[in-house]
């Protein structure tokens, strides 16, 4: 049994004082309210849940800020797909392991404590399937078991190049399968899953564009009540392109066509009518947006306020891992509201409601539905949170009330001391305990891949 004791924590019911948290088996054994410190608890000031990273590609982490200069036509998210396809190339599995590692670092560092992985590497370079059809969603595991973050594996289906069927690319052979190598992939996924404590494997549908109708309906299926995620509108030429293909737009068409709900997470869904998000909120899926991505790509700004007004729930991605910080994917979540409609405190919602409180909880209630665990810490559940540095500039006199403004809008990551996960103690003084060692296979494969 681990005793801590904390002047302040944030429940799902809202902010607590004097909060003695006894921790079992990487869960909350109890939590008592208005208590005094005994002589053997760990003493901190603030504890806040975890944040669910709801959709990552980790091998991207590799490729992050090699894509800045510009192209003799222009660049889009297209021609840095392209990029991506070209650097994926010559990545092993100890490879991807190596570079998961390190972004999942980087994600505890900063406050996640979940990372939903978004996982489509699937084969050999050449596109030849693995003897074990796992072998890189193993590598996956492997790394979220070092990092000790908790892992959501969503392996990836992925069949075509474009809506409508068409064949795909000498740069996707790495994602390809079938639907009969997909079922294999995902039960030797699901098997060796089973050695963490509390791994969830969901399914994702990587695209319309990517899956073919009667192949998204099957996979829908086999998800049973583990979650559902799929790309979805993140780009003005898919839309254009699944009207011409379906006469609908994306959204429009997915809602029409598969049983979407309360455990699908719909990733970007940046271009959307009022009527779509208000459909989606409807619906109950999350709305999985990644904003550090979004902007990097130049997709565009989700259309909040509709879905928002209509109950949407939602939660925050690192995605492609250009740059990994969790309270920077809220901070700019709320800016772009700001930019696109000339206003402030747009994600509030409601007058007297602290912006950064509202981005926080929505983020772990969102980012834990569409991952598929409780959201909160609350008793029974696992005992992932991050405690804060009151003393920083940025946190220091304020009420707690508004110490997520400072934390989000001022601080950062700065501000957080440590970061917990199923009762360890990952981050001290805002530094991973195995931070040296994975940085330094991480930098040998980065070596290697940029040769």
């Amino acid at each position: 049994m681990t005793s801590l004791f904390f002047d302040h924590v944030l429940q799902p019911e809202g902010w607590a004082r004097d909060v003695r948290m006894q921790l079992q088996g990487g869960t909350i054994a109890s939590i008592e309210q208005g208590a005094a410190p005994q002589a053997e608890d760990i003493r901190h000031a603030v504890a806040l849940p975890g944040l669910p990273n709801l959709h990552s590609h980790t091998f991207q982490r590799a490729m992050a800020a090699l894509t800045e200069v510009r192209g003799p036509a222009g660049d889009s998210f297209w021609t840095w797909r392209d990029l991506m396809y070209r650097f994926v190339g010559r990545m092993d599995p100890d490879d991807i392991a190596a570079i998961a590692a390190q972004a999942y670092v980087e994600m505890l560092e900063s406050g996640f404590t979940r990372v939903g992985e978004f996982h489509y590497l699937h084969h050999a370079p050449d596109g030849a399937p693995y003897a074990d059809p796992a072998e890189t969603s193993l590598a996956i595991m492997a790394a979220a078991a070092e990092s000790g973050i908790g892992l959501t594996l969503l392996p990836v289906f992925y069949a075509w190049s474009g809506f409508g069927a068409q064949p795909p690319s000498a740069g996707q052979r790495r994602f390809v399968n079938d639907l009969d190598g997909f079922a294999r992939l995902r039960e030797a996924a699901i098997t060796g899953a089973r050695a963490m404590p509390d791994a969830v494997v969901g399914v994702a549908p990587h695209s319309l564009r990517a899956v073919a109708p009667d192949e998204l309906a099957l996979l829908a299926r086999i998800a049973g009540h583990n979650p559902v995620h799929i790309h979805i509108a993140e780009q003005q030429k898919e839309v254009a392109d699944c009207i011409a293909w379906s006469g609908q737009r994306p959204v429009e068409w997915l809602l029409d066509h598969a049983p979407v709900g309360n455990r699908w997470c719909l990733v970007h869904a940046t271009h959307m009518t009022d009527e779509e998000a208000r459909a989606i909120a409807t619906r109950g899926a999350v709305g999985g947006l990644c904003p550090i991505t979004e902007a990097n790509l130049g997709d565009g700004l989700f259309p909040a306020e509709a879905f928002l007004d209509a109950g949407g729930v939602y939660g925050v991605g690192s995605d492609s891992n250009v740059r990994i910080d969790a309270t920077e994917e809220l901070r700019l979540l709320e800016y772009g509201q700001r930019l696109g409609l000339q206003q402030r405190n747009v994600l509030a919602r409601h007058a007297g409601i602290s912006t950064g409180d509202r981005l926080y909880r929505s983020a772990v209630a969102g980012g834990a539905q569409a991952l598929g665990v409780s959201a909160g810490l609350r008793v029974g559940a696992s005992a992932d949170f991050v405690t804060l540095d009151l003393n920083h500039p940025s946190l220091s006199h304020r009420p707690v009330e508004r110490v997520l403004d400072g934390l989000i809008f001022g601080a950062g990551r700065e501000a957080i001391d440590t970061v917990w996960r199923r009762g360890v103690q990952m981050v001290s003084g805002g530094r991973h305990c195995a931070r040296d060692a994975i940085a330094i296979r991480y930098r040998r494969t980065l070596e290697k891949l940029t040769a």
